[in-house]
């Protein structure tokens, strides 16, 4: 079990300093293989983060396998609710709200954490509120940087999705482009596999990549329609197939860390593209980043360059609060609460819930 502690508490305040007179969040976040509580005051400052990763677990099977993310999100509940409870020195009847992520995400898995959250909020008469995950994700970068407010862009990048929103508040956001086949993270597990340099793709090619030459190998760069701010990546996971067997037929040795930094650059030249393009007719003057894709070090470079020349203000979250984590779920369910978004025991899990 990993428990995040970076974001502590700072200048030498306590626990108790912090919770006095504010409204206290027990979040539950188990959409996928990460089972994680958190406790926070007001939403932005947090009091415990822990979390349990299933990564060793699924590494095997080169992906995640959702019935046994959902047996092992059963098995360890109860192990990190204690945990973040214990660490954030907070009773039951401290708490004002719990927020759950209640999609979207793997069914199984989902219903760990909103079986969970609906049991304290009957057992305690607590307030509940059901978190979309993306809205989580965005939140991320609110704990983080306690200036950011709406309305901005925010690029939402994860293996399950590649999305350009424009949040115009803390509850509301407007789709603007997204993939229309895989997502980024998607196609990097399955690049990944193939070059065979191991899992989750994303980690693993951004540190290949560093011993690589990213001009070795010319993929193509999708852009789709004039003006479009949609992605395509199949086209290009495609290509890196195409380009390994055919030099493989023609018996040539593969430098996988060229192939790893040519493709990291073709996605990401087409990304940074779409997100600049998506702030200037905006106009608006801030870019955010979210989702687990956003600890990419080519990605935060490229943006911040490309952000600088055009005089606007970038944001994205530490490394620990970009993949899954209960954290950021408070923080949006934090927002959704005081703005009258309370759900009830009838709240269910939602898949493929739209953003």
């Amino acid at each position: 079990m990993k428990t995040i502690t970076k974001m502590q508490l700072s200048c030498g305040r306590t626990v108790k300093d912090v919770k006095n007179n504010k409204l206290i969040t027990l979040a539950i976040e188990t959409s996928c293989d990460e089972t994680s509580v958190a406790l926070l005051a007001d939403g932005r400052e947090v009091l415990s983060n822990v979390i349990s990763s299933q990564i060793d677990v699924h590494k095997v099977f080169g992906g995640v396998v959702p019935e046994i993310a959902s047996r092992h999100h059963l098995e360890q509940i109860n192990g990190v609710f204690s945990e973040a409870m214990s660490e954030a020195k907070v009773t039951p009847d401290e708490i004002d709200m719990i927020g759950v992520t209640y999609g979207p995400g793997l069914v199984g898995a989902l219903l760990i954490g909103v079986a969970t959250a609906k049991a304290f909020s009957f057992a305690w008469d607590k307030p509940l509120v059901g978190v979309h995950h993306m809205q989580g994700h965005i939140s991320a970068n609110y704990i983080a940087h306690k200036d950011l407010k709406p309305p901005f862009i925010s690029l939402i990048i994860s293996g399950g999705h590649t999305n350009i929103v424009e949040v115009t508040d803390y509850n509301e956001c407007v789709t603007l482009g997204k993939t229309r086949d895989d997502a980024a993270g998607e196609a990097y597990d399955k690049v990944a596999r193939v070059l065979g340099i191991g899992y989750p793709g994303g980690p693993v090619i951004d540190k290949v990549s560093k011993e690589g030459n990213p001009h070795a190998v010319e993929f193509k760069r999708v852009f789709l329609e004039k003006d479009s701010l949609d992605f395509s990546f199949s086209g290009i996971k495609t290509g890196v197939l195409n380009y390994l067997n055919s030099e493989k037929q023609a018996g040539r040795d593969v430098n996988a860390a060229d192939v790893a930094a040519s493709f990291q650059l073709a996605i990401m030249e087409v990304i940074v593209a779409k997100c600049i393009s998506a702030v200037k007719k905006s106009k608006h003057d801030k870019l955010v980043i979210a989702g687990g894709v956003a600890a990419n070090s080519l990605l935060r470079k490229m943006l911040s360059d490309e952000c600088e020349k055009n005089n606007i203000a970038f944001y994205y979250p530490p490394l620990d609060l970009c993949t899954d984590n209960a954290a950021m779920i408070g923080c949006a369910a934090y927002y959704k609460y005081i703005n009258g978004g309370e759900d009830d025991l009838t709240l269910d899990v939602c898949a493929n819930l739209e953003l």
